[in-house]
């Protein structure tokens, strides 16, 4: 029997990752380096059954991304596994044209990024930062009123994306007596309410909200989604919250609402480039508070897309359609493909 292959970037993984590949004897995990073994990882992916990539896009080169040219080089890949909830590093369509499955990790951080979400709000509304550098400069020229904030509760939350982080972000919201609206193309309104949301055009959202909190994917239609015009038709002395991806709000376009007193403050996680230089205007901000893309980076939420990841792979090397399959239309084609290396190699089939 041929072993099954499985590989990865030196990435940054909870160590179940390893222990739960390390309990099936027909699976053998690589681990490869990103920098200055090119050959050595071009070798291992060759000859890989999996890829298992990383959803964060600069922690990856992109030579490793898993586009056209490279799955080429990669006849008997089958499965690329992304190791969030996101795949920014995966072109989906060319895996799905080479009869390859794109999986995620849907879910596994969502109470994490929403608690993140809270908390920027937290922080604008009770103006945490401001103090916190206040009082780490030598000027005591200020007075507490000076940072007098203002509460949470009855503000009215529109949330964009009411998804699996939306909906625990709503869980939360109701917590703190806030007044919960959302936006998503993607759910009738009778979905949006089961969330725990009113469902509202995006329109309305914009001009009522006293939060916007954006908690949908990065693609072709959300790319440049929140540009000059949008942050113009948000309700005066608003917030603006993103944890959801880098690229989906025009950072020019939101410091210069900052500047301009449209907007009264942000928290942002994503950025077009992470981390986002020490000069970039929005970090700088007074009125800003930035994170480094880690909304979804506990303890919690790594460890559960580790073993989730890992388990999910397990699965699908045994004939069982997963659970998370990012591009369901490649099923079809791809159940022949999995069939046909079973068979080749001698791997057994899980019944369910």
């Amino acid at each position: 029997m041929k072993q099954k292959q499985v590989v990865r970037f030196d990435v940054w993984y909870d160590s179940i990752l390893e222990q739960r590949f390390a309990q099936e004897a027909d699976i053998r995990l690589v681990t490869v380096k990103r920098q200055g073994e090119d050959r050595a990882a071009l070798e291992a992916l060759a000859s890989a059954h999996v890829y298992l990539i990383t959803a964060a896009k600069d922690e990856l080169p992109k030579a490793w991304w898993a586009h056209e040219k490279l799955i080429d080089q990669c006849p008997q890949l089958l499965c690329v596994s992304s190791s969030g909830a996101g795949f920014d590093t995966v072109d989906v369509e060319a895996c799905t044209k080479a009869g390859i499955a794109v999986l995620n990790q849907s879910g596994c951080n969502a109470r994490s990024v929403a608690e993140h979400a809270i908390g920027l709000m937290l922080g604008l509304s009770h103006r945490l930062g401001e103090g916190d550098r206040m009082l780490r400069s030598a000027d005591r020229s200020f007075s507490r009123e000076d940072l007098m904030g203002s509460e949470l509760g009855g503000k009215t939350l529109g949330i964009v994306g009411i998804g699996m982080v939306g909906r625990e972000l709503a869980k939360l919201a109701h917590a703190f007596d806030m007044h919960v609206i959302a936006y998503d193309p993607l759910l009738n309104p009778l979905t949006i309410r089961e969330r725990g949301a009113e469902a509202v055009s995006l329109e309305a959202l914009l001009a009522t909200s006293d939060i916007v909190s954006l908690h949908c994917p990065r693609d072709a239609s959300s790319i440049g989604m929140f540009n000059e015009q949008r942050f113009a038709a948000m309700k005066p002395g608003a917030w603006f919250i993103s944890t959801a991806r880098g690229g989906i709000h025009d950072e020019a376009a939101l410091h210069q609402a900052l500047v301009q007193g449209k907007l009264a403050g942000a928290g942002l996680d994503v950025w077009d480039h992470e981390p986002p230089p020490f000069d970039h205007p929005l970090v700088q901000h007074p009125r800003v508070i930035s994170s480094f893309h880690t909304a979804g980076v506990t303890k919690q939420a790594r460890y559960r897309a580790a073993l989730w990841g890992a388990e999910q792979v397990i699965d699908f090397l045994c004939g069982v359609r997963p659970p998370r399959l990012v591009n369901p239309e490649v099923w079809p084609k791809l159940e022949g493909r999995l069939a046909k290396a079973m068979n080749a190699y001698g791997w057994a089939r899980k019944s369910i």
